[in-house]
Parts: structure tokens; sequence; C-alpha cells
């Protein structure tokens, strides 16, 4: 039952007196007008939460009154009731912003439509979508647990970011929490998942392995550059599948997306190996045999992503294309962001434009160090809104709308993602092993196999060694690698923050998607 307080302006009231009491017996509270005058006046002091208006009365018009309710609660919901069905009139009150409107004569039935649509739609979209989560909750449940191949996988991942985005617009927080549960629990068999077949993949053992980072050129974007357009390949550091579904609306506005697909990064799932890969076309292993003077190590302090560029003219070589025209931009800050934009038909003299966009990366890792970062992104869903309204905003977009105008074709993906960690546990480690807290690479290595996968030998995983006794180690689910010393401080500092290089589907499932100009 509603509780909702209706204001009713019509200079006819009486002859709507059935209407009243059918709306009354629903549960609304009503007050009724027979003019403008003194609706607006009593309205002065008691807000109300939808207002059924007349078109035509005597005095104060309908249209008029809008104007004074407005002009006091701009954001009060109105529906005009009226028999003139011209379009001029429908263009003004549209133009006043209306919320809906009918046409009399109506029925109680229609009037109690509207209300349901305008002061009852979260609610009942809220209850539709717990129940239907409900009905669907033992189908993804048994997904997850029966998972055996990397498509069961992608889906599964798919089916759970789909249900987080729907219980967030309907804020169905009941769920949410049951939701959250089982998306850990399914990370927790995706772990086991990965560390079962990892290896097989690296190593061409899987008869049907998924697409992973350095196969990604091939497959996704050299087929698009035979075709007679430009080609812009747009690489968002650390974009997460739901992050990608989010801004996915706001591009679709103005371009067609012909393929919204998804890949599994390689492991570490950083910058410096997925990315890497993802340019040369090689997994780490090998860009390290053939190009050990461009290949950086985790100790090397030297920038470990400043030969993309190197490695994608290399890869294009590689597969006959190095007549290809090219321009390669890497965007790390807001000036470069806007050059770029400003410029942006300077792109379509090139056969292929590769634009690499750092900031949701810089947004992740500057969180750990901000406390005003956690505040804004507080959870999941904080996080997604902070870089849809980034997106929003961003040179990135105004990029995109000006090349829309053009024929071209984009390629969009990440190489990699993040997952926000809250279980610390303890590793053992010498000076020289990465700090990255979803992954170690070093020697010395003592840790409780259990809670991680491990490669002693790091070639089974197509990862280079810096010296004969180097191991990894990847952490999985919500956890993340400390060492014992000052571990209550590092536990409760990294604690809820946003990492990457380890194994979740958030870090691995990551979304590629093929556009082009409408």
């Amino acid at each position: 039952m509603s509780t909702a307080f209706i204001i009713w302006v019509d200079d006819e009231i009486e002859s709507l007196e059935a209407h009243r009491r059918f709306l009354e017996q629903k549960g609304y509270v009503l007050k009724t007008f027979t003019n403008g005058f003194d609706a607006l006046e009593f309205i002065k002091l008691n807000p109300a939460d939808l207002v059924l208006l007349d078109e035509s009365m005597p005095g104060m018009s309908g249209l008029e009154t809008l104007s004074g309710i407005k002009a006091m609660y701009p954001r009060l919901p109105i529906v005009l009731v009226t028999k003139n069905e011209t379009e001029s009139l429908m263009d003004e009150a549209i133009g006043s912003q209306i919320s809906d409107y009918v046409i009399k004569p109506v029925s109680p039935s229609q009037i109690l439509l509207v209300l349901k649509k305008l002061l009852d739609n979260k609610r009942l979209v809220s209850e539709k979508t717990s129940q239907r989560y409900q009905e669907q909750f033992r189908l993804l449940f048994d997904g997850a647990e029966n998972a055996t191949d990397h498509e069961a996988w992608t889906n599964v991942y798919r089916q759970l970011i789909f249900w987080e985005l729907e219980m967030e617009k309907s804020r169905t927080e009941e769920m949410m929490d049951i939701h959250l549960s089982h998306k850990k629990e399914a990370n927790r068999s995706f772990f086991k998942f990965i560390s079962k077949n990892y290896a097989s993949w690296m190593q061409d053992i899987d008869i049907h392995p998924p697409l992973l980072s350095h196969q990604l050129f091939k497959q996704k974007v050299l087929p698009l550059l035979s075709k007679p357009e430009p080609l812009i390949w747009l690489v968002i550091d650390n974009l997460r599948l739901d992050q990608w579904k989010s801004i996915e609306p706001s591009l679709s506005d103005f371009l067609r997306i012909n393929e919204d697909d998804s890949y599994f990064s390689i492991l570490p799932t950083t910058t410096q190996y997925a990315r890497n890969a993802i340019f040369s076309g090689l997994t780490p292993l090998e860009m390290e045999k053939r190009f050990p003077e461009k290949w950086k190590s985790d100790t090397d302090e030297d920038g470990k992503n400043n030969n993309e560029e190197f490695f994608l003219k290399q890869q294009l070589s590689a597969v006959g294309m190095n007549g290809v025209k090219v321009s390669y931009h890497k965007i790390t800050n807001h000036s470069e962001a806007i050059k770029i934009a400003d410029h942006a038909y300077n792109l379509l003299d090139y056969e292929l434009s590769v634009i690499v966009y750092n900031f949701v990366d810089m947004l992740s890792h500057a969180r750990t160090d901000s406390e005003v970062l956690k505040e804004l992104t507080i959870d999941e869903a904080a996080y997604r809104s902070l870089t849809v309204s980034w997106f929003n905003h961003s040179p990135l977009i105004q990029l995109l709308r000006k090349l829309a105008d053009k024929k071209i074709n984009i390629v969009l993906c990440s190489d990699h993602g993040s997952i926000k960690v809250n279980n610390p546990i303890k590793v053992l480690a010498d000076r020289q092993t990465t700090s990255n807290l979803r992954y170690k690479n070093g020697k010395n290595l003592d840790y409780d196999p259990r809670e991680v996968l491990s490669f002693k030998d790091p070639a089974i995983a197509k990862l280079p060694k810096a010296n004969i006794n180097s191991s990894y180690i990847f952490a999985g689910e919500q956890d993340f690698l400390c060492y014992p010393n000052n571990f209550a401080y590092h536990s409760n500092y990294f604690n809820n923050t946003f990492q990457h290089g380890g194994i979740s589907m958030e870090e691995m499932i990551v979304p590629v998607v093929s556009m082009s100009s409408k």
C-alpha cells in the first residue's frame, strides 16, 4: 500500500469523486483544488509527492500553474490531465518538464498506472529484481560450481556483473550482500580453475584455451586492419568488465557496438606483463629471450612499459604488415588528453592509431594513498560510478564523439582488471622480491602453498626469471600478500584497496569491444 501524498487540481474536481475514492482505497492520500491559485498557496507550505494538473482551467491555466509549481519545486513530478492533444501543447508541456500526461476522459486505472510508474517504480523494480535474482540464484550458484572451461567461467562472470548492475540500478540492498557473498565463493572456485588449467594454456596443451593477452592483436585487431576505414585501438589500462558495462550506454548513443567480447589476461595481471604481451604478441618469457634489452624485470628501476610502440611495430612486421601507417599515443595526464582530443581528425591520416589511456589504473593506485578517494570509492558501486563520471566528462569521450562523425572502426580493450582486497596473508621473502601485493617474484619465497598458486619453474607459465632460484606466487580471491615485518600496519593500510596482479575474475576476464561509426 502506498502512502504518497497527491495534489489534484481540476476545476471539475467534483466529477472525479469516484477516482479520488478509488485512489484512497489504494492507499494514496489526496488533496483536491478547483483552481491553480489555491493549489499554489497550499503547495508553498505543504509539499506533495506528485501533482495531477488539469490543463484547461479558468483564471490560471494548467501551464501557468505548472510554471509556478516548478519555480518552487523543480523536481516535483507533475502529470498533465488534458483534453487537448495538439502537438504545440505537448511541446510546451514537455518543455516545461511534465513527468507524464493523460488524455481526458480518464479512468481510475489510468491514473493508478501513472502513479505507480512515477512513484512506485523504484520499489516495484526493486521487488521484481529481487524476485528474479532469487529465481536465478540456484542456476548462478550451480554455474560457478560446475564451470569446467573458460567459456563457462566467462558466462558466470558476465551473469554476476549483470545482476550486480541490476541490483545497483534498482537499489536492492537486501539482496546485494547475498550476491557479493556468492561472487566471493565464485572467485574461490575460479582460483582453483586457473590453478588447474593456466599452465596447460601457456604450454599449448589445452585443445580449447581462452584468448590470452599475447593473442589479442591477431584475433581482435588485425582482422579490422584489412578494412578500408581507419582503425582506432583504444587500450584503457585496468578497466574491468563491469566498468565497461557501466560506460557502454554512453558510447552506444553515438557508436555502433559490433562485438562485446572478453578475453583472459595473462599472469601476472599487471601492466608490465599483460600490456607488453598485448603489443608484442609474445609471452613475457619470449619477450625476454628475443628482446633482452627491451624487457625489464620486476627489480629494474627503468619504466617497464616504455617500449610498447617498439613491440607493436615488431608484431606488425612479424605478421607481414610493417608497411601499415601507425600512430601511437600514451595518455598519462589531462593536458595530453586534451591535446589529442583537439587534434582528433589527425588520427584519420593513419591506418592504425593506438591510444593507451592510464586514468583508471591511476585512480585505483591513487585510491590506496588518498583518504578522500577511499571515501568516494567506498565500494564496488562507487568505484564504477566514479569511472562513469570521469568517462562522461573526459577528453576521451570528446575524442570519440568527434571521430564518430567519420567512417572509422574502433577496438576498445583493457589489459587487466583489479579486485578489492581484504584478507592479508603472510609471505617471507628477500629484499629483491617484487613489492606487488597480488603476486611475488623472487627467490627464497616462504609461503603456505594452500593459499597461493606457485610456479617454482616460471617457464611453465612462460614467465622469465631474474636468477636461477626465482619463482612466482599468485594470490587469489580477495587476498593480498604481506611481509611479517610491520604486518599489522600494512594489513590495515592496504585493506579494502583495489589491487591487481593476481587471480580473480575481475583481474583476468577483461573486455575487448569492437565498435564503428553509425
